[in-house]
C-alpha cells in the first residue's frame, strides 16, 4: 500500500501538537465499476483495518446511502462537518476523496473547515491529505474530477435515451398493455401484454363508440374485470383512466421527455389505431370527460353519502343558451367508490346552499379561530350600525347573530370563505337521495 510520506512529514512538521481524532464516513459508492463499488460494511472493515494498522484513533463511524451528486443533500455528511467545526473531531477517515464531496458545494465546506485549521487531516485508502496548499489543491483536484464524471454521465445518459428514442424504443418502463422482457433479439422493446393489451383496447372502444364516461370505465374495471396493472397489485385509478386515454404510446408515437415537443415514431405494436384514438380525444373534449385540474368546488369533503358511507364529489355542466352565453350548474353526488350501485342521487349547488342554511340553526359550531373571527367581523358591523345611529354603546354578539352571518358567508361569501366555515362544524352531514342532514 503506497503512502504519502511528503504529507506525514508535513503533518508531523505543521501540526505536532495536536491528536488526531478521527471520524470514518463511509458512503454507498455509485459507481457503476463492481471493482470500486464496495459496500458500505466493506468500507468500513478496509478502514478499520487500516486504523488499526497505523494506530489512528477513532471516535465515531458514520454511514450514509445518499448520493455526493448534490449539494446539502447528506444529512449524515452535514451533521460530520457540524461536529468537526465544533471540535469533536479533527481528521476524516474515509475510501475515497469521491467519498466525501462530488459537487463543489461540499467540497468548499470540506476545504474551509482545512483552512480554519478544524479540520487537519484526510485519510484514504490510499493517500492522506493534511492542511498544505499543495495537499488541499490535490484534494480539490480528486473531487473536482470526480464532480466531471457525474456531470459526464448525466450527458452520456442523455444521449444514450435520445438514441434509443430515435430508434423507436421507449427508454422507461412502458404504459400498462405492454411489458418489457430481458430479450437479447428483441432488447429494450416493449412488447404487448396479451393479457391486458385487449382490455385496454376495449376502453378506448368504449369511448369512441359507446361514450361511456371515465367513472362508468373506472367501476367496470374494477368491480366487473379486476383489472390490476402489470405488477398485480393495484386497480387503475381514475387518474390512470384520463391519462389512459390520452397517451398516443398506444397508436405508435410518443413523446420522450414528456412536453418536450420531441416526437418519435415507435417500434412497438400499436394496440389501437390513430383513428380510433382521435375519436376518444374528441370525445374526451365535447363531454368534458377529462377531470379538470385546478378546479374547486366549495362543499366537498364535508358530507359523506346517507346510503353508502362514500364520500361527495362534484361536477359542473355547461348548458348554451339562445343567445350563445353558457350557464354553470354544479351539481354534488355520491363517488360510489363503496358501492357502484348507490342510489343517492345529485344535488344542484343552489338548493344545497339552500337547505345547509336552514341546517345552521341545528349545526353544532366549533369555538375556532375561524368563528371568533365571524363573532368580530359581526362586532365590527354591529358597532359601525350603531354609530350611524348615534348610539356609542357596546354592542353584544350573540349566536343568532353569528349564524345570521355564517348563513349570509355560506350563499354570498367567497371560494374561501365557504370552506372555513365547514370548518366550524362539528356536526357530520350527509347526503340521501337529494336532501341534507345531520347524522
Amino acid at each position: 500500500m503506497e503512502t504519502n510520506t511528503f504529507s506525514q512529514q508535513t503533518k508531523s512538521a505543521v501540526i505536532p501538537d495536536i491528536k488526531m481524532k478521527y471520524c470514518l464516513y463511509a458512503r454507498k459508492s455509485t459507481e457503476s465499476d463492481e471493482r470500486q463499488a464496495l459496500s458500505i460494511d466493506s468500507q468500513v472493515k478496509e478502514m478499520l483495518q487500516i486504523a488499526e494498522r497505523e494506530g489512528l484513533e477513532i471516535i465515531d463511524i458514520r454511514r450514509e446511502s445518499k448520493s455526493a451528486k448534490d449539494s446539502n443533500n447528506r444529512p449524515v455528511f452535514k451533521e460530520l462537518l457540524r461536529d468537526i467545526s465544533e471540535g469533536r473531531f479533527n481528521a476524516i477517515l474515509t475510501w475515497a476523496p469521491d467519498r466525501l464531496s462530488r459537487n463543489a458545494g461540499d467540497l468548499g465546506s470540506v476545504v474551509d473547515l482545512m483552512d480554519a485549521k478544524k479540520l487537519i487531516g484526510i485519510r484514504t485508502y490510499g493517500q492522506t491529505f493534511s492542511n498544505s496548499p499543495n495537499e488541499k489543491f490535490l484534494l480539490m483536484i480528486l473531487c473536482s474530477q470526480a464532480k466531471l464524471e457525474n456531470d459526464n454521465r448525466g450527458i452520456n445518459v442523455k444521449r444514450g435515451l435520445r438514441t434509443r428514442c430515435e430508434m423507436g424504443l421507449w427508454p422507461t418502463c412502458p404504459p400498462t398493455g405492454y411489458f418489457k422482457e430481458k430479450r437479447m433479439d428483441r432488447k429494450c422493446e416493449c412488447l404487448i401484454d396479451e393479457e391486458r393489451a385487449p382490455v385496454i383496447k376495449q376502453i378506448f372502444e368504449k369511448v369512441a363508440y359507446e361514450k361511456w364516461s371515465g367513472r362508468k370505465i373506472y367501476h367496470w374495471l374494477r368491480f366487473d374485470l379486476n383489472f390490476r396493472t402489470e405488477a398485480g397489485k393495484k386497480h387503475f385509478s381514475l387518474g390512470n383512466i384520463y391519462r389512459m386515454l390520452e397517451n398516443p404510446f398506444y397508436y405508435g408515437t410518443f413523446e420522450y421527455p414528456r412536453g418536450s415537443g420531441n416526437w418519435y415514431k415507435g417500434k412497438h405494436e400499436p394496440i389501437i389505431t390513430k383513428e380510433l384514438f382521435d375519436l376518444v380525444q374528441g370525445q374526451v373534449k365535447n363531454s368534458q370527460l377529462v377531470r379538470k385540474e385546478n378546479i374547486e368546488f366549495a362543499f366537498t369533503k364535508i358530507m359523506k353519502c346517507g346510503l353508502c358511507g362514500s364520500g361527495i364529489s362534484a361536477t359542473e355542466k355547461f348548458k348554451k343558451l339562445k343567445s350563445g352565453d353558457f350557464n354553470r350548474h354544479v351539481y354534488y353526488g355520491c363517488t360510489k367508490a363503496k358501492d357502484k350501485y348507490c342510489k343517492c342521487g345529485f344535488i344542484n349547488e343552489n338548493n344545497l346552499i339552500q337547505q345547509l342554511q336552514n341546517l345552521v340553526d341545528e349545526i353544532q359550531m366549533d369555538e375556532t379561530g375561524v368563528l371568533k373571527k365571524i363573532k368580530a367581523e359581526v362586532a365590527r358591523y354591529k358597532k359601525f350600525q350603531a354609530t350611524l345611529l348615534g348610539n356609542e354603546m357596546d354592542t353584544v354578539v350573540s349566536d343568532v347573530d353569528t349564524r345570521d352571518y355564517v348563513k349570509f358567508l355560506i350563499k354570498n361569501g367567497t371560494l374561501e370563505e365557504k370552506r372555513e366555515i365547514m370548518l366550524c362544524f362539528t356536526s357530520s352531514i350527509s347526503l340521501k337521495n337529494g336532501k341534507i342532514g345531520l347524522k
